[in-house]
Parts: C-alpha cells; sequence; structure tokens
C-alpha cells in the first residue's frame, strides 16, 4: 500500500488514462479488456537531479534457506499479515518444487511502500538490483523502469514466462512498454475504493452502509451521539489520507472526470474539486484523534476492536481481517461509488520483474514463470485478500485456502459488464510518481490547515507541472 544513485534517469511519461467496462464473461474470473495509454505530448526529457539514494541494507535470507541453495531474493514491502503470508505459501510452495532453490522475501517496512520503493529504487537505478522487486502496475512501473531514454533497465518477458492470454488485455497493457514487450507478472487486482464496518457496531445502532456522502455524514452524527468514533485513519504515511481524497473526487466527479484529472492540467480546476475538498474537510472531523500516529493497519485494528465503526482501505484490509481471524466486518463499495454509468471500481495491482542485472536470472525467471500460472496466484491472494489476475485462476484446491465471500463479491463485481473501472493514483496507475508527490504535497499542507482555495490551487500547479506539453 507507496513512495536512488542513477546511471539512467529521466523518465519518459506514459500517461495511463485506465478507463474502461469491465466485461462479464463465462469464467468465474474474466476481467476487463481495454485500457487505454495515452502518451502525454511532448513528454519530457529534462535532466533529472538525482537525489541522494537511501540506505542500502543488505537484507539477510530466511533462515528457512538451505546454505547451499541458490537464494532468489526478492524485495517487497509486504511485513506483515495476510499479504506477507500469502508471499511466503507462494515461495515455500516453489522452494519444494524446485530442490536447490530459495525464494525469500527481502521485505522492507513503510507505509504503501514508501521506503521500500526509495531503496529498490536506489538499488535497480545503482546496477545492483535484487532478483525481482514488488511494483505497482502502470506509471510506477513504466515511469521509473522502463520507457527510460537509455532503455529499459528490466528485461521483456516471453510469452514462455507469463501468457498474455491469460490476463486482461488492459492489464497487459500497463506492464507493456512503448516497444510492446511485457515486463512484469502482475499478480493481483485490488481494488482501493472500499468501505469497511464492524457489523456488530452497525447492527447495535440501526445502521447500514452509506452509499453517499451525505448518509455518511448522517451516520458518522449518529456515532458521534454514542460515543463511537465513526472512521478510523491510519496516515502516519500520507497516502492513506490521499486514498479518501481520492474516494470523495470519484463521488464527486465521476469516473470520466476522475479520469480526466490524470489527463488534463485544466480539470484540477473544477469547481468539483474545490467542492470534494470541502467533503473531504468535513470528513476529516470525524476521524480518530491519532490518526497521524497510525499505520493503516492500526487504525484497521480499530475497527476490529469496535473502537471505530468504519474505515476507507483498499481490499488488502480484507487479507488483514483473514491474518487476524475477524469475521466480523462488512464492506460496501466507498460513498459515491455506485454512478450513473454504474459502480465504480478503483484498481491497482501488485506485479514482479526480471531486472536486466539481476543476480541470477535463470533462477528467477522460473520463480516469475511460477507467480503468473493460476496455481501461483491461487496460493497467493486467499491470503492477500485480493483476487488474481491470471483470468484462469480463482479455484483453489480443496486442500489450501479458500476464496472469501468478499474476494467472491469482488470477482463478481470485477467481472459485471456494468462496472466501471478507474485507475488509483496512489498505488501507481493513474499519475506518474512526481505528479502524486506534489499532491500528497498538498494534502499534508492541507491537513495543516491550508485553506480549500490555496490548495487547489495547488493541485493546479502540480497538474500543470507534471502534464504540460
Amino acid at each position: 500500500m507507496d513512495h536512488p544513485v542513477s546511471k539512467r534517469l529521466g523518465p519518459a511519461v506514459a500517461v495511463v488514462a485506465l478507463l474502461v467496462l469491465a466485461c462479464g464473461g463465462n469464467g468465474a474470473t474474466t476481467a476487463p479488456a481495454s485500457i487505454a495509454v495515452t502518451p502525454t505530448q511532448g513528454a519530457s526529457t529534462a535532466p533529472v537531479t538525482t537525489p541522494t539514494p537511501a540506505p542500502v541494507a543488505t537484507p539477510s535470507p530466511e533462515a528457512a534457506c538451505p546454505a547451499d541453495a541458490t537464494q532468489i531474493e526478492v524485495q517487497s514491502w509486504w511485513t506483515t499479515g495476510g499479504e506477507a503470508t500469502g508471499l511466503q505459501k507462494l515461495f515455500d510452495a516453489f522452494n519444494a518444487a524446485n530442490p536447490g532453490l530459495c525464494a525469500y522475501n527481502a521485505a522492507i517496512a513503510g507505509g504503501a511502500g514508501s521506503r521500500a520503493q526509495a531503496i529498490i529504487k536506489a538499488r535497480v537505478l545503482g546496477g545492483a538490483p535484487p532478483d525481482s522487486f514488488q511494483v505497482h502496475m502502470g506509471h510506477e512501473l513504466l515511469d521509473t523502469y522502463v520507457n527510460l531514454p537509455g532503455g529499459s533497465l528490466l528485461d521483456p518477458l516471453p510469452t514462455s514466462v507469463i501468457d498474455p492470454s491469460q490476463f486482461p488485455a488492459g492489464v497487459v497493457k500497463i506492464i507493456s512498454g512503448t516497444d510492446g514487450k511485457v515486463y512484469t507478472v502482475p499478480m493481483n487486482i485490488h481494488r482501493a475504493n472500499e468501505m469497511w464496518f464492524n457489523k456488530t457496531v452497525f447492527s447495535s445502532n440501526s445502521l447500514t452502509a452509506p452509499t453517499t456522502w451525505d448518509d455518511f455524514f448522517t451516520t458518522a452524527d449518529a456515532l458521534k451521539a454514542k460515543g463511537i468514533t465513526a472512521l478510523a485513519l491510519g496516515d502516519n504515511g500520507i497516502w492513506a489520507f490521499g486514498m479518501v481524497f481520492e474516494d470523495v473526487l470519484i463521488a464527486k466527479l465521476g469516473a470520466d472526470g476522475f479520469s480526466k484529472l490524470w489527463t488534463d492540467p485544466t480539470a484540477w480546476s473544477d469547481p468539483k474539486v474545490a467542492d470534494a475538498l470541502t467533503t473531504l474537510q468535513k470528513v476529516y472531523g470525524y476521524v480518530n484523534a491519532d490518526h497521524n500516529a497510525l499505520s493503516w493497519d492500526q487504525a484497521n485494528q480499530l475497527v476490529i476492536d469496535g473502537k471505530a465503526a468504519m474505515t476507507l482501505m483498499g481490499d488488502w484490509a480484507n487479507g488483514d481481517y483473514v491474518a487476524k481471524n475477524f469475521t466480523g466486518y462488512g464492506w460496501a463499495p466507498a460513498p459515491g461509488s455506485a454512478q450513473p454509468q454504474g459502480t465504480i471500481y478503483q484498481a491497482l495491482a501488485d506485479s514482479f520483474p526480471l531486472p536486466s542485472l539481476a543476480p541470477d536470472k535463470d533462477a528467477t525467471t522460473k520463480l516469475l514463470t511460477f507467480m503468473a500460472t493460476a496455481q501461483g496466484q491461487d496460493i497467493f491472494n486467499p491470503y492477500k485478500g485480493s483476487i488474481p489476475a491470471n483470468v484462469t485462476a480463482g479455484h483453489p484446491p480443496a486442500n489450501q485456502q479458500q476464496y472469501n465471500d468478499y474476494q467472491k463479491s469482488a470477482l463478481a463485481d470485477w467481472t459485471n459488464s456494468a462496472t466501471v473501472v478507474i485507475p488509483s493514483m496512489e498505488h501507481g496507475a493513474a499519475a506518474s510518481p512526481a505528479f502524486k508527490s506534489a499532491i500528497e504535497a498538498a494534502l499534508t499542507a492541507f491537513e495543516g490547515g491550508t485553506s480549500i482555495a490555496d490548495t487547489q490551487t495547488a493541485l493546479v500547479s502540480a497538474a500543470q507541472a507534471a502534464l504540460a506539453p
């Protein structure tokens, strides 16, 4: 869930417009077929100042790796809960099937991967990458590592590793470089715009999940009157607050208006953006007082403990509930997600590429091949809380962890022809890393008391800098 010694910097911009209609089908995991990738006119080739790299510590292999095994270092930011468990289960299966190889999770903690991404970027751009690493599909992948003036820092993946026909065409589009070649293995599909609630708190107060922001405020007032925190927020990393902002923007702008924000700098001047900031400011009045000190999963724990009624978070929260054996939760799309053109599904995905300078490319290729299969994805995703990216997956053997009710509902929404899929800004699909950072800076100032008008001005300036021809 996000934020360097470089030989080759200066990423070309390839703006991902991820507005699609999810196509229904006969398979349980048929997914949307088209996601448009529109290059920005006059992509910037200006020199980029190389920042001082974050300290790079070499992680130690897991104790489970035999001393004589070929170790495959996979760097991620999955350190706890269902996400760490799912990746380890996948590695356990791979290692058992490949004696002499040992894949391990060289995990680095940090909200939405902010610290891990800095370290990974430093290693890859500095010529000392891990064997593979976690990266979000879309801008985060393509702008940082693939569509570079000096050439890609990742190897393209042949069909023997990943069969594009087993993945939605739109997904294939945003894991492919300008050369049309695939550069990473997508492991999952997450939904970002999801609301989670404690069913006991709701039922004991005769409440139902709010479907609009007006409903949310009515519900929040009822909870406040009972001394219950309405919305748990853990934004010791600003990205969690950014996700709430995205939820409000989606409600106010709809799918078309939201997607336009990432391609048209004038879109941020829309009065509806000011309206979204007004709503966001009001939402902020209902969160826990210690939100700045908590991580997203610590905020989620407030919901589990019944100290807060709701939280807005991607569906990795589902994996957190699974890992903590908590079953008393409900879910619904974030308020305002139901639009006239269909219910909005804000999508993101984690993926794993092959660095061109990976220490052991043969062993890593074997691992990535397994990760791309339905078998590998059906081991991983039931723990992670997500649904598989491979459209042939979705049917774990009876002796494995099964998809739970939330994941089944997510699969149904993902494959529903009336579902409208849009990208996530906070998780690498909608905006370039620099654009996202500028938006987060504006939101940090907004949390600190900057006015709505000044915040909108900052957002307009960020868009102009990121999207100028």
